[in-house]
């Protein structure tokens, strides 16, 4: 998909998405039900015991895609394009490290999520958020009055609605905790310890996480599923294609 096909209101997000080769992408998508990077529905799993079909229990995140938020979704600025979303998020991309991020299910109030199973993890990947926001930070049209407005009506302590003003997001910086999402919310705490202990039983077999690159994903519409536009490798995962790409991207711009 590219963008001309877009709707002016398409909103961009920077996540962390594993490769597409990888065990976790399979695993991820396989639960959620939807490929983002195809756009293919997979057949998804039945826990045992479950009453309801998983589909039921994960419409929210298939609609996401499989990722952990880096930064949040937002619409360009005026007079931004994707050609410029692109270029600076490579660029960000090929200034960062690898790393490997071992993880654990949880809950999450009424969700299921896959979080940083130590202290070190969560710092390393906070650190990541954080610099990616600010990175990027330049390319967002800024909320509107009522939008503002809306989002200010949500229960927020004062910190979370300084960094909403500032950031337009109120998750970010010391606020934010890496997630990737397995549920939408489930009022029935027997789901909820379904999911968790199917997951508990697999993601030791899956192993840390690599943390070898980011991913633009975009909401082509309001409401749209979400589609992973393209990966960007980290520096010391990029192969030297996709630094010619990100040449090349530069050399069009001018």
């Amino acid at each position: 998909m590219s963008g001309p096909a877009w709707s002016a209101e398409a909103r961009y997000a920077l996540y962390y998405a594993p490769s597409f080769e990888s065990a976790w992408w399979q695993a991820g998508s396989t639960w959620l039900g939807r490929d983002a990077q195809s756009g293919e529905h997979c057949a998804q799993p039945q826990p045992a015991g479950l009453t309801r079909p998983l589909a039921a229990l994960t419409e929210a995140p298939r609609r996401y895609g499989w990722h952990g938020t880096l930064v949040a979704p937002f619409r360009l600025g005026a007079g931004l394009t994707e050609h410029d979303v692109l270029v600076a998020a490579r660029s960000w991309a090929l200034a960062q490290q690898s790393f490997a991020l071992p993880l654990e299910a949880a809950t999450l109030g009424d969700f299921v999520a896959l979080r940083p199973a130590d202290a070190d993890g969560e710092t390393r990947v906070r650190e990541l958020a954080s610099n990616a926001l600010e990175a990027l930070d330049g390319l967002r049209a800024r909320p509107s009055a009522a939008e503002l407005e809306r989002r200010l009506a949500a229960p927020l302590s004062e910190r979370q609605r300084a960094l909403l003003l500032q950031w337009g997001y109120p998750y970010v910086f010391e606020e934010f905790r890496f997630h990737m999402t397995l549920s939408s919310s489930l009022a029935d705490a027997d789901e909820r310890a379904t999911l968790l202990a199917w997951w508990r039983e697999r993601t030791p077999a899956l192993g840390p996480l690599a943390v070898d690159q980011a991913a633009l994903f975009v909401e082509p519409a309001p409401g749209e599923p979400f589609v992973l536009w393209h990966s960007l490798p980290f520096s010391d995962g990029a192969q030297p294609n996709d630094r010619k790409d990100q040449q090349q991207d530069e050399v069009s711009s001018q």
